[in-house]
């Protein structure tokens, strides 16, 4: 089976500035893979490669054994690290626009967990706090049937509270096909729900691993082993 995702001496440049540097990856399908490092690793910037958003300087990255393109945007799905949603937006107007941009788009399960959390179809996105926010725009993303889900700092300045939502939701709503790669530099927030993880440090891939070989080898968590690499 091809894997869901492969990068081959994947480097990319901004200016003078080394964000990747020949990164090697391969990523299987039906696991959720924490791509941990502090601000400035390259997590974003690989992610935003894998979504089409940026081009590689040297090397590749595929998806599903593509280069990211039309084809790869049909099977992936994307929560950038900030909200791109327009403000005046309705709830209404938040599903009529996924569902007419995506044909994988579940309306019925996006409904379903607006309703759970008390949010109606005439909300709009100015008059909802940054948790709230963050939960309907992670619903969006998690009702697609995507194969790849690329996840960039979900978790990252919202409550307890909304942590633990959001990190249910992400178990909840993905097939046990897809995958799942979270980006994130709270580790011990999200390390319960990874199988598998990789460590970025300066744009070089540090550690890649599954959770449970790594505990059993180092006999620490996640977190503890990400704080000695990273000494914070």
């Amino acid at each position: 089976m091809t894997p869901i995702l492969t990068c081959t001496g994947l480097s990319k440049r901004y200016g003078a500035k080394q964000a990747l540097s020949g990164v090697n990856l391969t990523v299987p399908r039906g696991r959720i893979v924490g791509l941990l490092g502090p601000n400035g690793s390259g997590k974003t910037t690989l992610i935003k490669i894998a979504a089409g958003l940026l081009t590689p300087t040297e090397g590749e990255l595929r998806v599903d054994g593509y280069l990211p393109g039309i084809e790869t945007k049909r099977i992936v799905s994307y929560l950038p690290e900030r909200t791109y949603l327009n403000d005046w937006m309705r709830v209404r107007d938040l599903l009529r626009y996924f569902s007419d941009f995506y044909a994988d788009f579940r309306v019925d399960t996006a409904r379903q967990m607006l309703s759970d959390l008390g949010i109606g179809d005439s909300m709009r996105l100015r008059t909802m706090s940054k948790g709230t926010k963050e939960k309907v725009q992670l619903i969006l993303v998690m009702s697609r049937e995507s194969e790849l889900y690329l996840l960039d700092e979900p978790i990252g300045g919202v409550d307890p509270a909304t942590r633990d939502y959001i990190l249910r939701t992400i178990i909840s709503h993905y097939s046990e096909n897809a995958t799942v790669i979270i980006s994130t530099h709270l580790i011990a927030d999200v390390e319960q729900v990874l199988d598998d993880v990789v460590f970025l440090k300066e744009g070089q891939i540090h550690t890649v691993s599954s959770v449970d070989e790594l505990r059993e080898e180092k006999g620490k968590s996640v977190d503890a082993l990400f704080r000695e690499v990273f000494r914070c």
